[in-house]
């Protein structure tokens, strides 16, 4: 199918429109003139402020192939923010010759290491992959028949690069953040300067090293493969490579907060020091492909991304408790992490500091 050029709008539909990725990327589209079809389940309010632009909105549960494939045929690009396994994919390949490309989001936890180990599996620090520095897209990829999150991942990728006659893009983002994120890790940070903490515990002496991604810089990604269709797969992720301790003061920073980072050597003990980006070996990815193929350049450095993300969620905290409702209310997803992983047993922090 050729898709129509002329003077009309460029139109794109957005499969998890209101999510953190689908809420920065209609924001850039629009930003291009594109006309944007955001398709959402209405559990996310995403952002508002699109409405004020070239945006519709509707609801749509992905997994209705028929409604989606009807809605999604001629546009000039659908961008899927939630396809997780192959099934998914067998439902984006109903789009081939009917759409001018397609851009997926995958994830950079499908790499492996030498060993065949990757994020899944790992269960401690000893066991943690030893990845190449940086990861570049044509490192090895899982391919095992695993149900979990990066497997299925993995194999999603594999069934949509597959399909012929459909122009596909897949993006392999790192740790994700921006307004409307779900994963807040940000918060790790953020609760401890709202409760008045004046120092953050760190192990590994704070160096630890995994690639972050904000959603600004992955739209921009999003547009430029739009503009420029094909079939390929590309990292999307910051190339700041910050440590732990670089990302907690960029936090602090952004929350004009003064705090001290304590530090020591070794792994996290007993969950103390360890924090959403603490890994045993460096994750990082390499960004050259995108800049050769697309020149590809950031649109924002972390400080300035994360200061972003860091106002929506305090202002999210303080609307909360106006309406006399807790945080873990608002951020469901990540309150059940902090409880799992003890992000804030205060008073075990301070034993360890002080001893």
């Amino acid at each position: 199918m050729k898709v129509d050029t002329g003077a009309a709008a460029r139109t794109a539909m957005i499969i998890g429109g209101t999510g953190q990725i689908g809420s920065a990327a209609a924001r850039r589209l629009v930003s291009d003139g594109w006309s944007v079809l955001v398709a959402h389940r209405g559990r996310h309010h995403g952002d508002t402020e699109l409405t004020e632009h070239d945006v519709t909105s509707i609801r749509l549960d992905r997994d209705d192939t028929d409604a989606l494939l009807a809605r999604a045929r001629g546009h000039d690009l659908v961008l899927d923010t939630v396809a997780y396994e192959p099934r998914h994919a067998d439902q984006l390949a109903g789009l081939a010759g009917e759409v001018g490309s397609l851009v997926v989001i995958s994830t950079g936890s499908v790499y492996t290491d030498r060993a065949g180990r990757y994020l899944d599996t790992v269960t401690g620090p000893d066991d943690f992959p030893e990845y190449p520095v940086p990861l570049r897209e044509t490192d090895p990829t899982i391919d095992n028949t695993e149900r979990t999150y990066s497997p299925l991942k993995a194999a999603m990728e594999r069934r949509l690069l597959a399909v012929e006659g459909l122009p596909v893009s897949i993006l392999r983002p790192g740790a994700i953040y921006g307004p409307f994120s779900p994963a807040l890790r940000e918060w790790y940070f953020i609760k401890r300067a709202l409760d008045g903490r004046h120092r953050v515990l760190l192990s590994d002496g704070g160096a630890n090293r995994f690639s972050t991604s904000s959603t600004v810089n992955i739209a921009e990604l999003v547009a430029l493969c739009a503009a420029h269709p094909g079939r390929r797969v590309l990292n999307a992720v910051d190339e700041d490579n910050l440590s732990v301790a670089e990302i907690a003061r960029a936090v602090y920073a952004a929350l004009d907060r003064q705090v001290e980072i304590v530090t020591f050597p070794g792994p996290p003990e007993d969950g103390l020091g360890g924090t959403p980006w603490t890994v045993a070996n460096p994750l990082l990815l390499s960004m050259a492909a995108a800049t050769v193929e697309l020149g590809y350049h950031q649109p924002v450095r972390y400080p300035e991304a994360v200061a972003a993300t860091v106002d929506w969620a305090v202002r999210e905290a303080r609307a909360a408790e106006r309406r006399q409702e807790t945080w873990e209310k608002v951020f469901p997803s990540i309150a059940q992490r902090a409880e799992a992983d003890g992000w804030f047993d205060y008073d075990a922090e301070d034993a360890f500091m002080g001893r």
